[in-house]
């Protein structure tokens, strides 16, 4: 085996180098001309841009025509399902969008229910537009109903890939680019040189012979025509400094001089200080009017400042005191198409040129750094970009508001409604204004119904990557959730299913319809009603079960529920679904709310939860309730009291009906006798000569009467 070995490791390594090779490279782009023609119609070759992300430079020839990219991979914004849609786009050279093209998407109402095609022609809305174009749904683009979230992401995800290419392509100024510094006029604290030179504002660069010989020692300037000097002698001795800071400026040039260099400066100037002595001279002999100074530049980032005769003034005499005596004093401007920022460390860089050759000379460049105090700054505030949740939200704050408004209502309904059930011609006309309330505006003008999609997705995002970013998309949804998570805890879930969702509301409302049409009503005998319940409890199960391996195909089964196609698309949808949705509907109007009771796996979930609720709210204390009286139990629409009396409240819709009941002194036994008993009272009482009644003893512990109170 050690035979082997050795002539085979070369092999192998040969093979693994390339691949290995392959793994570590930046990623690349791969895409077809033919993917692009779309917006290049003369493309016939793309080539990696140099890019941080996988970029392709389309071109026609040698000719480029713009950039073409996939958006997942440089502005990944979640979209309703938790995940980005990836979509392909391209610009032009001047910054505009010249195609735009879905290529993935998890999108659960586009999954099922609206026309892919849709979403393609929102995509192809951008096409013309430029990067920096702000383009807004319901605005200029036209909102897919039913989907504005999925289309408010695909938007944002467009024009922010799209520009942050454009920008680093410099085809557009970077907006994430942080703004400059600006120098504080008003911070002026008078110094002498020593203090100058002492906090920073001053900075000083030195140089020896010896430093600077060392740098030509191996190349042919070493000794041609050069004379040795004492290594430490000084070769150049620089004083530099920003002098737009007026703690510079004033003190330096004084205030008469300072004023005269702010007047000549224009808006993005910036004026630099330097002062030499020595041997060496920063100017040069060299230097000719019309010329550049070869000897002295600036430099900041990626960009050098050279100087021109224009950019140079002499330096006079200086103001300050201490200031030690300088062969040279001389102030360059840095112009406005330098882009400097004075905030930001810069350099000055001296170059030293010695003779290599009759023809050849040889550079040596030495860079000293220079960073402005703080004090002496105010600097601006990056500008970040905005998330897209933030930006949905601030676009619904009326939708918002009325919702807010509703849940406020509805909160005050439950927290008082002992008081309310026992004005049932107050709290019934509120309750029916709520339902409509509920179905018209949450409903079929929010789109905010509640599915078991949403909780499916929620605990998908727990067991992978949770993003609050990704639930933060939909303000009406969120908003909706929070409310009920919190009433689950307080009262079960019962006020969601009875109070706030839309299609709960619509069965509700057809029924309260088909009852005073006359409509008969069919009643499941309670044995088979109740384990009927047990259906949602499955459908749930499998759904769940489903998710597991698939959240796309759970969204698929989850149909179904009917909200999509009843409310979310307001019955524009095909034949099959408009059917099942539509015969739902007609059988509350013979059995109320049949769906709900026994198919609705969202009311399954949240019955779950509902098991932690804290209050029992709902009062069924009385001795008869339920032996021998049934009247509560007949006449709760959704059955969901027991022959004996007990109040199912995984089953209850809280409509509150039996709590009016059980305070109507006309309708429940026990009321009716307490009532009759002090009317009769209240009639011996307004007889003049009769006979003192005695009051009646109370119960003992041995007969417990049917009218027992609470």
């Amino acid at each position: 085996m050690p035979l082997l070995r050795a002539p085979l490791l070369p092999s192998i390594a040969r093979w693994l180098w390339p691949l290995l090779c392959l793994c570590l490279a930046s990623p690349a782009l791969a895409l077809a001309p033919a993917q692009v023609h779309e917006g290049f119609p003369a493309a016939d070759r793309i080539e990696d841009a140099e890019s941080r992300w996988p970029v392709g430079a389309v071109h026609a020839g040698d000719t480029l025509l713009g950039y073409a990219f996939e958006t997942a991979d440089i502005a990944p914004i979640p979209a309703y399902s938790g995940k980005p849609v990836n979509l392909l786009v391209g610009i032009d050279l001047e910054g505009r969008i010249v195609q735009a093209d879905v290529l993935d998407h998890s999108e659960p109402i586009m999954l099922v229910g609206i026309p892919e095609a849709r979403l393609e022609g929102f995509a192809d809305d951008h096409v013309s537009a430029h990067v920096n174009d702000r383009l807004r749904v319901g605005g200029e683009l036209d909102a897919i109903s039913g989907a504005t979230v999925t289309v408010i992401v695909v938007g944002d995800t467009i024009m922010r890939a799209a520009r942050r290419v454009a920008a680093e392509q410099g085809l557009i100024a970077d907006p994430s680019a942080t703004p400059p510094a600006t120098v504080k006029r008003d911070v002026f604290t008078p110094a002498d040189w020593q203090t100058l030179t002492g906090d920073g504002t001053i900075r000083r660069l030195h140089l020896t012979h010896g430093e600077v010989d060392a740098t030509f020692v191996g190349t042919p300037a070493e000794d041609y025509l050069h004379t040795p000097r004492p290594a430490d002698r000084t070769f150049i001795e620089l004083f530099y400094t920003y002098l737009n800071a007026p703690t510079a400026g004033r003190n330096l040039l004084g205030d008469a001089g300072y004023g005269r260099l702010m007047a000549d400066l224009d808006e993005g100037e910036h004026a630099i200080a330097v002062m030499g002595r020595g041997d060496y001279s920063f100017k040069g002999s060299g230097y000719v009017r019309g010329g550049i100074f070869d000897r002295i530049e600036v430099s900041q980032d990626t960009t050098t400042v050279s100087f021109h005769d224009r950019d140079h003034s002499r330096l006079g005499d200086l103001a300050i005191d201490g200031a030690p005596a300088f062969d040279e004093r001389d102030i360059f401007i840095v112009r406005e198409e330098a882009a400097f920022d004075p905030g930001r460390p810069w350099q000055l860089e001296l170059l030293v040129r010695r003779a290599a050759g009759p023809l050849d000379t040889e550079f040596s460049r030495f860079s000293a750094d220079y960073r402005i105090p703080e004090a002496y700054v105010a600097r601006p505030e990056p500008p970040v970009e905005e998330a897209v949740w933030v930006q949905v939200w601030r676009d619904k704050a009326f939708q918002i508001a009325v919702l807010g408004t509703g849940l406020a209502v509805l909160t005050g309904i439950m927290l008082f409604q002992d008081v309310l059930v026992r004005h049932p011609r107050i709290l019934r006309p509120l309750r029916l204004g709520f339902l409509v309330y509920t179905l018209g505006f949450i409903g079929w003008y929010a789109l905010a119904q509640l599915s078991v999609v949403n909780v499916l997705t929620f605990t998908n995002a727990l067991i992978t990557d949770f993003s609050w970013s990704s639930f933060l998309i939909d303000p009406m949804m969120f908003i909706l959730w929070s409310f009920v998570a919190v009433s689950l805890l307080l009262w079960g879930r019962g006020v969601f299913c009875g109070w706030l969702c839309p299609f709960g509301a619509l069965q509700d409302l057809v029924n309260k319809a088909a009852r005073k049409l006359g409509v008969k009503q069919v009643e499941v005998p309670f044995g088979l009603h109740e384990r009927l319940w047990a259906l949602k409890y499955l459908i749930l199960l499998a759904l769940f079960a489903v998710s597991l391996h698939s959240l796309g195909a759970a969204e698929r089964y989850a149909e179904v529920e009917p909200f999509k196609t009843a409310i979310t698309l307001r019955f524009q949808r095909d034949w099959g679904f408009l059917a099942y949705a539509l015969g739902l509907v007609a059988l509350s109007a013979f059995n109320h709310k049949a769906y709900c009771r026994y198919l609705c796996p969202l009311g399954a979930g949240l019955a779950i939860p509902a098991r932690l609720r804290l209050f029992d709210w709902l009062k069924r204390h009385r001795g008869s309730c339920g032996t021998p009286c049934q009247i509560c139990a007949n006449e709760c629409e959704v059955a969901a009291i027991h022959p004996d009396g007990r109040i199912n409240a995984n089953e209850c819709h809280y409509c509150l009906d039996c709590q009016i009941t059980y305070h109507d002194a006309h309708r429940c036994p026990p009321m009716i006798k307490r009532r009759k008993r002090y009317e009769k009272a209240a009639r011996l009482a307004a007889q003049p000569d009769a006979p003192e009644t005695p009051a009646p003893e109370a119960p003992t512990s041995k007969r417990i009467p049917i009218h027992q109170e609470d």
